[in-house]
C-alpha cells in the first residue's frame, strides 16, 4: 500500500509531452493527467487555418495521455510484477 501511495507521487510529479505535425504543435500532461503546457509554432498561427490547429491540438493531447497512461502502467507494473490488477491503470486515478 505504501509502495503505490509513493508511485503515484512520483507519477503525479512526471512530465510527458505528445506533439503533432511534425512538431509543430506540442501539449504537456502531468502525471495526473492534467495539461500543464501548450506550444504552438508561430507559423501555424499566421496560416489562420483553424480547422487544422483544432486538429493538431487535439492529436498533441490525445499523445501526452497516451504517454501519461503507459508511464502509469509500466510504473505500477513495477509494483505489481507485472500482473494486470483491475483499476491499477485507470486513467484520472491519481487525481
Amino acid at each position: 500500500q505504501g509502495d503505490m501511495k509513493k508511485i503515484q507521487k512520483e507519477i503525479a510529479k512526471e512530465k510527458v509531452t505528445g506533439s503533432s505535425g511534425g512538431g509543430m504543435v506540442e501539449v504537456t500532461i502531468n502525471g495526473k493527467l492534467e495539461v500543464v503546457d501548450i506550444k504552438i509554432e508561430k507559423k501555424l498561427m499566421e496560416e489562420k487555418d483553424k480547422e487544422m490547429l483544432e486538429d493538431l491540438v487535439l492529436a498533441a493531447v490525445n499523445k501526452a495521455l497516451l504517454k501519461a497512461q503507459q508511464l502509469t502502467k509500466e510504473r505500477m507494473g513495477r509494483l505489481t510484477g507485472g500482473l494486470n490488477i483491475p483499476g491499477i491503470d485507470i486513467p484520472g486515478m491519481l487525481g
